[in-house]
């Protein structure tokens, strides 16, 4: 069998990267803030970051295929290439439900890193199978740099994305994913040779690269739809609904925003600032730029960060126990002591528990009186 000679078209090589950082981005970022939501909730928006993450990995890859330019023609077989885009999408999905409904540790990050590096691999050579005419032959060599490239990578990029929910860290995170991806199929293609082959192994009805193209762009146009949305909700700050302004004096009593002291916490409601005392709220959570306020009943929106509520209510009840979380000792129902950490209990209807790292373990001892 004769060894084709092969080459990439530039442009599409460098479309294939931007795909890839648009899927990164939009599945990272759709999954942000979800623990304040409902399971069902929560499930909706791993079911649509799993569609743009594995999606968005089976168009990266598909796009530098229609970049591939050898001196033959040849066919993808359509089941194989359909399954190569469910692999992706479900092993993503896997790995999203355990970030998300196991309990958040350095292990399980590695864990759904090493997941999604293997569905990546694994996308990459069952799409390389639906070639038909042309047959790809690999080295021991290009496989072991595609794989310890996409483990690697894809470890990296959950690792920061969900080390820490921030901006920032998302954005890191979509950067080393758009390369994790991008890296896998190049290294593995670096390692692969392509013969022409006279017969057909196909399992379905065979597609042109033409056609292939059409299904490509319309998978990255909806991919790049996606990303503009999350782009433009993930950089704006949370709106508020619009009131129509009322009379002074025909302004409900119990509607209208208490005037602001020193020791109130301003909180968004119904398009209004609004005061709580520092003495109902249980938890202050981080989330992102901003906190949610947590008193027995209730979850309000607090435009401080957890860094400026730490500095603001230096003299109230609260205790830092982490570095996501602020405490009123007053409210913790019960204590439990880990093997190098701690967790507060609480009787509140949004928050059962809060996390106590090691180096604030013997403050909030001191704290409880434990």
């Amino acid at each position: 069998m004769q060894v084709l000679d092969f080459s990439h078209d530039p442009l599409l090589v460098i479309a294939s990267l931007f795909v890839a950082m648009m899927a990164g981005f939009t599945g990272l970022s759709l999954s942000r803030g979800l623990s304040t939501r409902s399971v069902t909730y929560q499930k909706v928006l791993i079911v649509l970051s799993a569609i743009s993450l594995g999606g968005g990995i089976w168009s990266m890859h598909f796009v530098a295929m229609l970049g591939l330019q050898l001196p033959i023609l040849f066919y993808y077989d359509a089941v194989i290439t359909l399954a190569s885009a469910l692999v992706a999408i479900l092993v993503v999905g896997v790995a999203l439900l355990i970030l998300h409904f196991w309990k958040r540790t350095p292990q399980t990050l590695v864990l759904a890193g090493m997941i999604v590096g293997v569905g990546v691999l694994a996308m990459h050579y069952l799409g390389m199978s639906a070639m038909q005419l042309c047959k790809a032959v690999y080295t021991p060599l290009g496989i072991a740099l595609a794989a310890v490239a996409s483990c690697v990578l894809s470890v990296g990029a959950f690792a920061v994305a969900y080390g820490r929910r921030t901006q920032r860290n998302i954005v890191i995170g979509t950067v080393i994913f758009g390369i994790a991806v991008f890296s896998v199929h190049f290294a593995a293609i670096a390692g692969t040779s392509f013969v022409a082959v006279e017969t057909q192994n196909e399992v379905g009805p065979l597609i042109s690269n033409e056609a292939m193209a059409i299904g490509v762009v319309l998978s990255s146009f909806v991919l790049c739809g996606a990303f503009l949305l999350s782009g433009v909700t993930f950089l704006a700050p949370p709106k508020q609904e619009e009131t129509i302004a009322e009379p002074e004096d025909a302004m409900p009593v119990d509607t209208a925003p208490k005037p602001a002291s020193k020791r109130q916490i301003p909180y968004q409601k119904d398009g209004q600032t609004r005061f709580v005392d520092p003495s109902a709220v249980a938890v202050i959570r981080a989330e992102g730029h901003y906190t949610y306020l947590y008193t027995k009943d209730e979850s309000l929106f607090c435009a401080w960060s957890i860094t400026e509520a730490e500095k603001r209510l230096s003299t109230g009840p609260f205790i830092k126990t982490h570095r996501s979380y602020l405490i009123n000792p007053d409210h913790v129902s019960g204590f439990e002591r880990m093997k190098d950490n701690g967790v507060c209990y609480f009787e509140t209807s949004s928050v059962n528990k809060v996390p106590v790292s090691r180096s604030r373990l013997k403050l909030v001892r001191d704290s409880l009186g434990v």
